[in-house]
Order: structure tokens, then sequence, then C-alpha cells
């Protein structure tokens, strides 16, 4: 938890298959911890080839069954067949906006939104921005987006800075 804290959360990526893996991760976090989901994150990149989207959007019943028997990852089926749907609705989004990175990072206007929190307790569990995000990505067909998820994937790629103002961290992503 304390290296993904320092190495990664936060930081921006717009990297599409980074962005498929953290939305997915989120989605399959809910109702569970964090840890659990981070200890089964290299079973979730064998299991889903690497987050490619086009990969995965090729899985189909049969792969469904074979990822309902690995232990590498949350076995919960609802999960399972979301990771494939939104796979799918990536490559719609790809083929309509470019990449999905562009596509959520618009809903910060293409730069993170940087909050200056001085304790934990202050950070919202989500925000307009991830309500919006939530509607659109319901729209177009996403599932497990719900704001709260939808507003710790913006955190985790870095679309919001939520490092609090005595972090280290917050001094490296955003330099004052």
């Amino acid at each position: 938890m304390v290296r993904y804290h320092d190495e990664e959360w936060g930081t921006p990526s717009r990297d599409d298959v980074h962005l498929f893996e953290m939305l997915t991760l989120e989605g399959a976090q809910a109702g569970l911890s964090w840890s659990t989901i981070l200890n089964k994150r290299q079973g979730y990149r064998k299991a889903f080839k690497g987050f490619d989207p086009t990969k995965v959007a090729r899985i189909h019943e049969a792969g469904v069954e074979r990822l309902m028997a690995d232990p590498g990852i949350v076995r919960n089926r609802l999960k399972i067949e979301s990771t494939l749907h939104n796979a799918r609705r990536i490559a719609e989004v790809q083929k309509q906006d470019g990449s999905f990175a562009e596509y959520v990072w618009s809903f910060v206007v293409g730069r993170p939104i940087v909050n200056r929190w001085r304790s934990l307790e202050d950070i919202p569990s989500e925000t307009a921005e991830s309500r919006e995000l939530s509607r659109a990505l319901k729209e177009r067909g996403f599932r497990f987006v719900g704001p709260t998820v939808c507003y710790a994937f913006m955190q985790a790629v870095g679309m919001v800075d939520d490092h609090v103002i005595t972090c280290f961290r917050s001094r490296e992503l955003t330099p004052r």
C-alpha cells in the first residue's frame, strides 16, 4: 500500500491500458479492501491479458467460466463480466473519441484538479465531476462505475490530486 501511494497513486496517466486497469481494479474493489485488490493485481494482469482492452473484449462465455475459477482475481461473476463489457465500451470510445484517455480527461478539462486537503477526513468520496463521469460512462454502457468508484479512479490516475498538503507526493506532483 505504501509503495502504491508513494510511486503511483495520483500520478497523471493518459495511457488507455493503465486507465482500463485502474477502472477495473477500482470497480473490483467495491465492497472489499484496497489491499485485497492490490494483492491480486498481478493475477488481474495475467487473467485480463495485461488489460489490453482489445484482447479483453474478445473474451466470451467460456472465458468467464475460466476466470470464475481463477484464484488470482476476485471471483465475482458480475465484476468479471463488467470487465469484459467495459473493454468493449472502451473500444467504442476509442473509435468515437480517439482514445479513452482523451474522453475521461475531458471531465477535468485535460488538467488535474489539485485539492489542498489538510487531513484525510476532508477528502470526499465523490464530487460533482465524479458524478458527471459516472453518469456519462453509464450512458455509454459501462458497468461498476458509480460516482464513488469514478472518484477513486480519478484519484488513482491523477485526474484529481487529493494528497494532503503535508504529503511529500503533493509537492512532487504539484510543485508550488
